[in-house]
Parts: C-alpha cells; sequence; structure tokens
C-alpha cells in the first residue's frame, strides 16, 4: 500500500489536507536552524509549509511519482526509503515526517534520524487523523457494506474515536526514539482543527485514502457515487473534525 498513492500524485496533492500552522511554527521555533529533512515527503505537502515557514528543505521518498510531482512544485527529493537513504554527511536541525512514519522501522528511523540531526534538533513524526460527525459516518457506512461487504469498514469503526487508533503508533515511535538513545523522552502534541467538505472535495479525495487506492475502479465507482449521493441528502457538505496528532523528542548527544 506505501507504493500504491503515487498512482494518482496530482490528485494526492490536491486533496489532501495540510497540517496546522501552529505545529509547523512550533516545531520551526524549538529547531537550531532551518534545515529539515522530510522524511517520505510524498508530494511534499509537508515539506511545502515548511518552506514557508523559512526553512529549507530536502525530501527523502520513495516512490519517484510523488517525488517528480514534489520536485515541479519547488522542493528537492532524494528518491529512496529512509532507511536506505545516504545522508552523504548531510547534517539537518529538524527531522518531519507527515503520514509516513508507520512505513519505517521505528527503530532504523529513530536511528537515522540521531545520525543526521544536529544537537538540539528535533524530530516530529505527525499524522492527520479524521474523525467522521456521526450523521456522516453512518451514512457511508451503509454505501460501504453495500458496495464491498467483506471491507473493514464499519460503522463502528467510524463512529469510535479514530485518535484512539492511532495511539499504538504514537507508542511504537517513542518506543524506537527511546531504544535508539540520544534523545530527550518523547512528548505527544495534539491539535484539533475543523475543515468543511464540499461533496466534490470529499469525493477527491477518498480515492487517495489507503483502502481505496487498490479498489477496482469499478468498485471505486459504485462507492463514489453512493457516498455522492449520501452528502446530497445531508445538503452537500459537511464539517470534518481533524486532529493532528505528533511524536517528537530533541536530540542531545551520541546514539
Amino acid at each position: 500500500m506505501a507504493e500504491s498513492f503515487g498512482s494518482d500524485a496530482e490528485r494526492y496533492d490536491r486533496a489532501r489536507p495540510r497540517y496546522p500552522d501552529a505545529m509547523v511554527d512550533r516545531i520551526v521555533v524549538g529547531s537550531p536552524g532551518p534545515g529539515v529533512l522530510d522524511v517520505g515527503c510524498g508530494t511534499a505537502i509537508a515539506a511545502r509549509q515548511f518552506q514557508a515557514a523559512g526553512c529549507r528543505v530536502l525530501g527523502v521518498e520513495p516512490d519517484a511519482r510523488m517525488a517528480d510531482l514534489a520536485r515541479q512544485l519547488g522542493v528537492e527529493v532524494d528518491v529512496a526509503t529512509f532507511e536506505a537513504w545516504d545522508p552523504a554527511g548531510r547534517e539537518f536541525d529538524a527531522v518531519v515526517a507527515g503520514q509516513a512514519w508507520h512505513w519505517i522501522d521505528p527503530v532504523a528511523g529513530a536511528a537515522k534520524a540521531a545520525q543526521v540531526l544536529r544537537p538540539g534538533g528535533r524530530l516530529a513524526a505527525f499524522w492527520n487523523v479524521f474523525q467522521l460527525p456521526p450523521d456522516v459516518a453512518q451514512a457511508l457506512a451503509a454505501v460501504y457494506l453495500q458496495v464491498m461487504p467483506d471491507s473493514p469498514f464499519s460503522l463502528q469503526a467510524m463512529t469510535k474515536q479514530a485518535v484512539d487508533g492511532y495511539q499504538v503508533l504514537l507508542t511504537k515511535a517513542a518506543d524506537g526514539i527511546r531504544e535508539v538513545g540520544g534523545f530527550g523522552d518523547p512528548e505527544q502534541w495534539r491539535f484539533d482543527w475543523k475543515w468543511s467538505y464540499t461533496r466534490d472535495a470529499w469525493l477527491d479525495q477518498m480515492p487517495t485514502l489507503g483502502a481505496f487506492t487498490r479498489l477496482p475502479p469499478d468498485k471505486l465507482a459504485e462507492v463514489l457515487e453512493g457516498v455522492g449521493a449520501a452528502i446530497d441528502a445531508m445538503g452537500g457538505s459537511f464539517t470534518m473534525h481533524y486532529a493532528t496528532v505528533a511524536v517528537t523528542a530533541v536530540r542531545t548527544g551520541a546514539a
């Protein structure tokens, strides 16, 4: 699945949500300088936000299709997995990863981050977690179950507190940092925000979600048609609640 997102890189870049400016600013202010390494940078959504905050950003991305678009959008990118990437002596003031650290071995990733971070540099892995409103979740669950009866989606899964499901990822990332050493105690950050979606905007984002990137075109079309009708019945738009959650730690010494 990690290599499936580049199948429609332009849609991914257009439709995926950005990250809270408050989080970007907190990372930038808490770093010793402007050099940022964006791990699993994709189409450089986060990288461009850090550039806008005054940083110099290098991306590392295993999917050449995503990397090509990131370069077109003004970000330098090395094509490689983070574990295999050769830093060639380069050092950074922050290592960040948006929606990507769960694809990386948490110990090997933390060790590579420790290798390239300057003293006082910050590692920050973060994820956008969306929480569907209950009425939207109920309508969408009905569509999924009709079109894909064997789907892992369910009403219970859609209405539960999605952030709770990310605690496993956050814990695994923090444990990897502790095992490697050379960092201060990992912290967890959370930023809550909202975003209003029109019918078309949500249908544009859906095919970029991991559960749908490998769905047969006919099934995807059925899902989108059903979801579109459900949103139309609710007035054509809805407000999504997001939580951006992060695990972060500061480089203190030799790993």
